[in-house]
């Protein structure tokens, strides 16, 4: 039986991929400190650990005999990285750090990271391709970025087999409304379960990737297991579909209203050829399934 060691297992995409991963068969080691997640999601039957990954020591016994390493732990609030960016960085690199160290001391067989779009910054071209340079305009993406860095020299100079996943928006069950992830999708359901108009930022044609987190999960298992990867690589995990706001606040409620424009990214759209090709994965929930199932998880239907 293949073992897993998730960090920020206990967070929104982590909880979807222990249920993911328990239910293919595998074993389930949960490291996270629980800032954010919530312990009583998780299967029954996973290990758990209350650890902060920046404690080397303790997560490199935790990783002996483990297959593969999923990290996903960070604080990811672009916001904050902006007004705390020591703290910030502490968690999200140096917590990277730790979490690559343990696995390359204790053997284990392969690496994937959890990197983020947001490495992207402003690009001339709406569709985003792993080989365009990136131009982070946070901290937190550069943090996440830096961590992408991370990965691959420690596959060139040790030999730990790495895979980054850059995740676009991504949606579904548990997610937090307040949180990071998803952040128009969980608002315009959050204003909808209040009984609110849904808030659209200027004209609302502006456009995102949307991919949801079961996705996610069946993406980070292909690039567990893919042979011919592991030297740190970089794919994008996306639909390969744009979206506009308009059309999600439509598939969410017919009460819309409009505030003024703010400065923000036009187009966003993940070429996932790549990935495709190399993980042997492709997308499989549409966004209107999707929502649907959130619109029922939060009594809009």
């Amino acid at each position: 039986m293949k073992t897993f060691l998730i960090t920020g297992g206990a967070g929104f995409i982590g909880t979807n991929l222990s249920h993911h991963l328990v239910g293919k068969g595998y074993r389930v080691i949960i490291v996270d400190d629980l800032s954010a997640g919530k312990r009583e999601r998780l299967p029954a039957s996973v290990e758990f650990h209350q650890l902060d990954v920046r404690d080397t020591e303790t997560l490199t016994k935790l990783c002996h005999e483990v297959d593969v390493v999923v990290h996903l732990a960070a604080l990811p609030q672009t916001q904050f990285s902006i007004e705390e960016p020591q703290q910030s960085h502490d968690v999200n690199v140096n917590g990277t750090l730790s979490v690559l160290e343990a696995a390359r001391v204790a053997g284990v067989r392969r690496f994937v990271y959890a990197a983020s779009a947001g490495a992207y910054g402003d690009q001339s071209s709406p569709q985003l391709t792993v080989d365009l340079t990136p131009k982070p305009k946070t901290p937190y993406a550069l943090h996440k970025y830096i961590g992408e860095q991370y990965a691959a020299l420690w596959s060139e100079l040790y030999g730990l087999k790495t895979v980054s996943l850059r995740f676009f928006n991504v949606y579904g069950p548990h997610l937090d409304p307040e949180g990071a992830y998803a952040l128009v999708i969980g608002k315009f359901l959050k204003q909808a379960a209040d009984g609110m108009p849904l808030t659209v930022t200027g004209d609302g044609e502006q456009t995102r990737d949307f991919i949801h987190v079961k996705d996610i999960a069946t993406a980070i298992e292909a690039a567990a297991f893919a042979i011919e990867v592991g030297k740190g690589e970089v794919f994008n995990v996306g639909s390969g579909v744009e979206t506009s706001i308009n059309s999600i606040a439509q598939m969410v409620s017919s009460d819309i209203v409009h505030v003024p424009a703010r400065v923000e990214i036009r187009r966003t759209l993940a070429d996932i050829s790549s990935t495709k090709e190399k993980l042997e994965w492709s997308p499989t929930m549409t966004l209107e399934q999707g929502i649907l199932e959130l619109k029922q998880e939060f009594g809009l239907l």
